[in-house]
Formats: structure tokens, sequence, C-alpha cells
């Protein structure tokens, strides 16, 4: 029995350990069911969840644009960070007690550095995210509890705390204030960074440079920025967001290359002349528009272009590029074309006389008048070169009658091989038939060739020349005969080495003979010192040049007048060439006492610029009494500038090639900065400008400026390591 009773103990166990293996195997096979159920079926869409959740991927980094730079490497147009300020009030870091502990002080700091809010007001944003946040986080976790799936939209975890953006220097200042100086998982501060375009020069040569659209990434909207916008942009780079311990930190997968740097031929100076110059007489004449364009006689670059439009009584801005867009008949500064054209084909010489009499002279029934006929004066006879002095239309007219009115083929055919209609690709953005040049030719079946247009087209009727043309082709006058081209960007630069320079390009080799050259740069001469240009001769140097007065064709008929003055200084040894012109001025017009005077104004800005000023005598006990600021930079150019003022300084420490300079009663103390060393941030505090833009971009570094004179504060501190590409933004007192 006892037996029995074993055997079937032991059967009921075997049959227990049977089902216990079975039970076991079932969800042992159900795990494996469930593994690869999760793994290969329901994988990608728990993998895609779990990245979701965890990785933030594809997200674009914004390539630095490039900077577009002055002629001495001053900044025209440069990038500069700013930024918005939010805090996420539901950071896990955030600690109630702490943050009513500083929340009076951190409203404080926040009034006194950007007052459009005060304390009380920046309290109550944070108070009030804060206790956003607390509600929003009872609503998740109510919803949590009662298994509803409903969303809650969370507005806590991006609360802007400042109006404006700010940029990096008060960014770093910020991140000082009370609350705000823990790490940011603690104090839930955060930014989001966007560029703004920063013009250091203010509205200078604006048209010229021009301006990008408010969204960065859609690139120039006008000027350079416009016509190398694909340069400039750069190419964005890659990377994701990963979630690491509760921590948001960005993963590069393909970094951003930044654009390349544009150096322009302007001279910011000139710049400054010429826009002043211009601005004051269209005020003064209360005149639609105008332009003006300064070149350099023997290389073609553009040191001045500026294009003023009236946008209101009194006021004017950059608005078209006038210089290019100007397609008007540009009247008598034409005559010059048809003398060179007419002496160099031996029809006249400049002492021949030509029959004016009381300056009207019918051809064909239509008449061609001088400014002066209604005075009745009868003039006679006078000579070619007096015709030019005086700008008399039926001088040139009949002139041109003389030499071609029964082959007028030839005559236009040699104004196209000047080169004065040749198709030029310009540095700037234009539309249609802006920046050509429109002469026809007597076969021309669009703009039918009238009976009359030879004798109208000599004097600058029935023709299209706008600005930039006349400019080029009086400075192949000024230029000894060869006609060059006109251009604004000098040099492409990555990372301050030189990609691409651009060199002087010829339009026409020699425009005329020497003979024929000789007598009109005479004759010019003579329209300003006994001509149309009288008012503009100046006492400092010679200068020659022709006068312009134009009706300005509209509906049929004309409507106001285009004045212009295009020449060279100084006449005898040309440097520079300038072309100015105004639309419809009020009053009488006049191409001598309008653009003549803009004219003399720039040319004797450049004039007395250029000079070398010459110490005055003084006492020496007064001399010595002046201490001059002395600003830190290099030794060598310092200690140049001092022994020319016969100033002495007192030098402690080893001289290197860099120093820090300042004073005492009565002396000048120098002394090495050796902080300057390779691959480390420098210390420019007290530099000029240039100074410090030279070493921080020698070092690798990209400068942003802000402000003039010496550098008071720099956004990277001295001695940390250069990171190769990073932007430095230095403050100017």
């Amino acid at each position: 029995m006892a037996k029995k009773s074993e055997g079937t103990t032991k059967n009921i166990a075997i049959s227990r350990y049977g089902w216990l293996t079975l039970f076991l195997s079932l969800i042992f096979i159900a795990i494996i069911v469930c593994i690869f159920k999760i793994k290969y079926a329901e994988g990608p869409m728990w993998r895609e969840l779990g990245r979701q959740e965890t990785v933030k991927k594809d997200r674009e980094i914004r390539p630095n644009r490039g900077n577009i730079y002055a002629d001495d490497n001053r900044l025209l147009a440069t990038s500069e960070p700013l930024y918005g300020i939010y805090v996420d009030f539901m950071a896990e870091g955030i600690k109630k007690d702490t943050l009513m502990k500083y929340v009076t002080p951190l409203s404080q700091a926040l009034a006194k550095k950007f007052p459009d809010r005060n304390a009380a007001q920046y309290k109550r944003v944070i108070l009030d995210g804060w206790e956003l946040s607390r509600r929003e986080l009872a609503e998740i976790e109510k919803n949590r509890a009662s298994g509803s799936n409903k969303k809650v939209k969370v507005r806590s975890r991006y609360v802007r705390i400042i109006r404006p953006d700010i940029n990096y220097i008060e960014l770093k200042e910020l991140q000082k204030f009370p609350f705000f100086n823990q790490r940011s998982n603690r104090s839930g501060l955060f930014t989001e960074e966007r560029t703004m375009r920063l013009k250091p020069f203010g509205r200078l040569a604006g048209r010229t440079v021009g301006s990008i659209f408010k969204d960065i990434e859609s690139g120039g909207s006008s000027g350079l920025e416009m016509k190398y916008d694909s340069l400039l942009r750069g190419v964005p780079g890659l990377k994701t967001r990963q979630r690491v311990q509760g921590r948001w930190i960005d993963i590069v997968l393909e970094e951003p290359t930044d654009g390349w740097d544009i150096k322009t031929t302007l001279n910011v100076d000139i710049q400054d002349m010429a826009e002043k110059a211009l601005y004051n007489k269209l005020v003064e004449t209360k005149a639609e528009s105008g332009c003006a364009i300064v070149m350099e006689v023997a290389t073609g670059e553009i040191k001045a272009i500026t294009n003023l439009d009236r946008v209101s009584e009194g006021v004017y801005a950059e608005g078209n590029p006038n210089a290019f867009s100007y397609m008007s008949e540009p009247g008598s500064t034409f005559k010059t074309v048809s003398l060179m054209v007419a002496l160099e084909d031996g029809v006249v010489t400049p002492n021949d006389s030509i029959f004016v009499g009381n300056g009207l002279f019918e051809y064909k029934g239509r008449v061609v008048r001088d400014h002066d006929w209604r005075k009745g004066k009868d003039k006679g006879y006078v000579t070619v070169a007096r015709g030019m002095y005086s700008s008399l239309n039926v001088a040139i007219a009949k002139m041109i009658l003389k030499g071609y009115e029964n082959d007028p083929q030839k005559y236009v055919q040699h104004i196209h091989d000047l080169g004065l209609t040749k198709k030029i690709e310009w540095d700037v953005p234009l539309k249609g038939k802006e920046g050509t040049s429109v002469i026809r030719f007597p076969d021309d079946k669009v703009n039918i060739w009238s009976k009359t247009t030879l004798p109208w087209m000599s004097f600058g009727y029935e023709t299209q020349v706008p600005p930039i043309y006349m400019l080029m082709f009086y400075n192949g006058i000024a230029n000894n005969g060869k006609m060059i081209k006109p251009f604004l960007t000098k040099a492409f630069s990555k990372d301050g080495k030189i990609q691409e320079e651009f060199e002087t390009e010829v339009i026409n080799p020699q425009l005329c003979s020497e003979k024929t050259l000789n007598e009109i740069r005479d004759i010019l001469r003579g329209v300003v010192t006994d001509g149309t240009g009288k008012a503009i001769n100046s006492e400092l140097f010679p200068i020659a040049g022709k006068t312009g007065t134009a009706m300005i064709a509209a509906r049929g008929g004309y409507e106001g007048y285009y004045v212009s003055f295009c020449g060279y200084f100084p006449s005898d040894n040309p440097k520079y060439t300038c072309f100015v012109g105004i639309r419809r001025p009020q009053g009488s017009p006049s191409g001598g006492l309008m653009p003549g005077a803009v004219f003399k104004n720039i040319a004797e800005g450049i004039y007395t610029r250029s000079l070398v000023a010459t110490p005055i005598s003084a006492p020496k006990d007064t001399v010595n009494s002046l201490i001059p600021v002395v600003k830190s930079g290099s030794l060598k150019n310092t200690e140049i500038v001092l022994n020319k003022l016969n100033q002495t300084y007192n030098f402690s420490g080893e001289k290197v090639e860099w120093i820090k300079a300042g004073s005492a009663i009565n002396e000048i103390l120098l002394e090495g900065n050796n902080s300057v060393q390779q691959g480390v941030v420098p210390n420019v505090i007290g530099m000029g400008a240039r100074d410090a833009v030279y070493l921080l971009e020698n070092g690798g570094l990209r400068v942003n400026l802000t402000g003039a004179g010496k550098v008071k504060q720099q956004s990277i501190p001295p001695g940390n390591k250069i990171t190769k590409g990073a932007t430095i933004t230095i403050e100017l007192n």
C-alpha cells in the first residue's frame, strides 16, 4: 500500500512538473514571439518613436554670410548673431524656492539692462510663466490618471523674457544675472539665434552694397548682396539633436561652409564726400533724384557711387541704381563724342569757324536752338572750340552735318567703334536695358531714323546713354585714350585668402589719335576756364570736363531737365574721373551751377584729403604740455608717428611687435602686449579698429564691429584658444 502511495505521489509530482514546464515553455515562446514582433513587425514603428523622443535630426546649420569690405578693408556689411531670450519653466532642474529667492534681483537686473519693461513687469512675466507651467503639469497628470489621450497645449516651455533680440555681448552679461547664472537645465534659460545684417557705416553706399531679405535664408534683395548672393550665403551644414541624460546636445553631421567675402573698390571717405555733396545740392534745388560716380583713372576702380531719390519733401535716400538706370538722353556731355568723331575723321579742326548767328537753325522743318537763343544776340561765326566752350547746339549740329549729312552711317559706326554701345556686365543687378547704351543706325527697322535724327543726335538727343557709359568715355580721355570698364568688385576671398581677383578690363585700347586726344583735352579744359563750366574752376588744381543740359522726354513731349557734368582732375595729371547727374531740379537748369558744384566739392574734398599736413609751429612748452592720446597697436607704426611729432615716450618691458599704450603726467607709456600669441585670442582692448580687426582676422576669427574709436570690450576674452571661423564682437567707444 505504501509503495503504491509513493508511486502515486511521484506521478503527481512528475505531472505537475510537466505542466509547469509546459507553462514556462509557453511563456518563453510568447516572449520569443513578442521579441520577434517588436523587433521585426513593429520594430520600425518603435524605432521611429524612439528617435522622435530622443533624436531630432536633419536640422540645418546656417553658414556665416560673407562680409563686404571697402578698398581699405573697412567693413561695409557683415553678419551679427542676435538671440531671442526664452525660459522653459518645465525644465527639470528649476526649483520653486530658488526661483522665488532670486526673482526680485533678477527682475531688477533685467529692468536696468533692458529698460523697455520695469522690474515689476519682468517679475510678473516670470511668475506668470511659473504658474502657467504648474497648471499645465497638473492638467497633464490629470489626463494621464484618467487614461485620457487628450493633449495639453504647453506654452510654458517657450516663454519670451526680453522683447528685443540681443547681441552676444549682452547675452554673456545676461548669463551672469541672478538665477540665470546657473546651468540651463536649472534656470530654464535658452536662446534662439538669428542673424542680422549689420552695416557699420549705416546707409553709406546703401544701394550699391545692397540689402538682404528679412528672412536671411532668402538671400540678397538688391545691390552686391543680390548680385553675389550665391557666393555670400555659403552652404548650410547638417546636425541632429540628441537627448542624453535629460539634456539636448547637438551632433554635427556635416559642417557648414561659410560664404565668401567680397572686397570692393569703394573708398569710405570718398563715398561719404560724394553722398553729402549730392544730397545737399538735391535739397537745395528740390530735384527729383541724382547720382554721382567717382572713378580712378588708371585702374577703373569706382571709389564712390551714390544714387539718391526723393522720398519726401527735402528728404532723399538710396533708391534706384540711377548711375545705370538713367536711360534718358544725355544732352551736351555727348557733344564731346561728336567732337572726337569729327576731329578724328578730319571733318573740322578746333579753329575752324561755324556760323551760328542768333542761335536758331532750321533743318528740314525742325529748329535747333542754343540755350541762349532768347537773347537774340547775333554771335556770327564761332570756332569749333568756342562752340564747345559755350555748348552751342547749332555749332555742333552744323559740324556733324558738314561731315556726315550724306553718310550718317559713318558717323554712327564711328560711335559704335569707340565702344560706347558695347554690352558690358556690371557689378550690380539690373533690369531690362538698364546699363546699356542705345545709339541707333540709319537702317534701324525698330527705331526709325528720321530726316532730323543726325543733327539732334550730335548734341545728345535721340540717344540713350546712362551715366556709367559717359563716365567710362571721359575716363578714356583722361587715361591717354585707353577706355577701361568701371568696376566695383575687386576680389573674392575665403578665410582671408584671395580666391579670385579682378583686374582692369580694357574696352578700347585707343579711342583716337594722340593729336585728336590733345585737342579734346585742351577744349575740355577751356570749358571750365572760359565756358559753361566756369563755376567749377578751382584755385587748388586744374579741372577739365563738359556740362550737359537736356530736356527729359515724357508722354510724347518734354517735362523738366536733366543736368550733368562729367570731367576729370587734376587735368594736367588726371587721377579721378567724376560724373554727376541731377534730374528735374527746380529753378533755371545749369550743368555748371548744379552738378558742377557737386563735382567741385567732391574733387576739392579728395584733393585736400590727400594733402600731407605740416604741423604748425608752436612753443616747445605748449607742445610738451599736450600729451597726444595713443592707441594700443603696432609698435612700428606708433614709433613712426611719435618720432614724426618729436614726442618722447617711455617703453617698459621687452619690445615686441604689438604694444599697449597709456599715459601719465606729461608722459606716454608703452609696454609690450604679450597676449599676442599663435592660436590664442589676443587682448585688443585700447586698440583702434584697424589694428584690432587685422590681429583677430589674421588669427582666423570673424570680426563684428560696433561703435567707433578705441576698442573697449571684446566678446571672447583674451587667452582663450582660437576656434577657426568663430565670430568675435568688438565694441568701440
